[in-house]
């Protein structure tokens, strides 16, 4: 597979300022935005930079719906997924067609600036593979967080050979912790 790198992490949590604490206190990691819940389909969120970090996110925190329950069916704290990165769309779209033969893609998200696809691993543990839109590019796209995939549209607006961000997804911050 033409994976290149690790982009991120993300976790589910129990309680999601404890854990943004945590990380930005001991890591210096710093809020890069932010996700309100909106129902079932999306948890309480934070996205975290590293410190230095040009990413949109190394690591994402999500809470799961029920901080006090020992065990919320589905989630537990804990690995939610690893986002693999890819270099161009057509790499992505080589995997794409490798997970469908497989059987083994879950679902296709168009984040705004990451394409991603979505796959389970055979113990059951979910993985993201990823292509980011470059940071001198990253106007074109709105941050719509949960659309999902046209790949064939990506590949037409963006082209199927053009590098991607490498982990450059938004520009680097400075100073403290942003709260969105």
């Amino acid at each position: 597979m033409p994976v290149q790198r690790l982009n991120h992490a993300v976790l589910y949590v129990r309680d999601l300022e404890r854990s943004v604490a945590f990380y930005a206190d001991l890591l210096h990691f710093r809020v890069n935005h932010r996700l309100h819940a909106d129902g079932d389909r999306v948890p309480e969120a934070a996205f975290l930079q590293a410190e230095g970090s040009t990413n949109d996110h190394d690591l994402a925190l999500m809470q799961i719906e029920d901080p006090a329950s020992p065990q919320v069916p589905g989630r537990r704290p804990g690995l939610a997924h690893l986002a693999w990165e890819v270099d161009t769309l057509a790499e992505l779209r080589q995997i794409r067609g490798r997970l469908l033969r497989a059987g083994e893609l879950a679902h296709e998200i168009d984040h705004g600036t990451t394409k991603s696809l979505y796959a389970n691993d055979p113990d059951g543990l979910q993985f993201e593979v990823c292509w980011l839109v470059p940071a001198d590019r990253v106007d074109e796209v709105t941050r719509e967080a949960f659309a999902p995939l046209d790949l064939d549209a990506a590949v037409a607006q963006f082209g199927a050979d053009l590098p991607g961000g490498t982990g450059i997804s938004a520009p680097a911050r400075s100073g403290p912790p942003l709260n969105r």
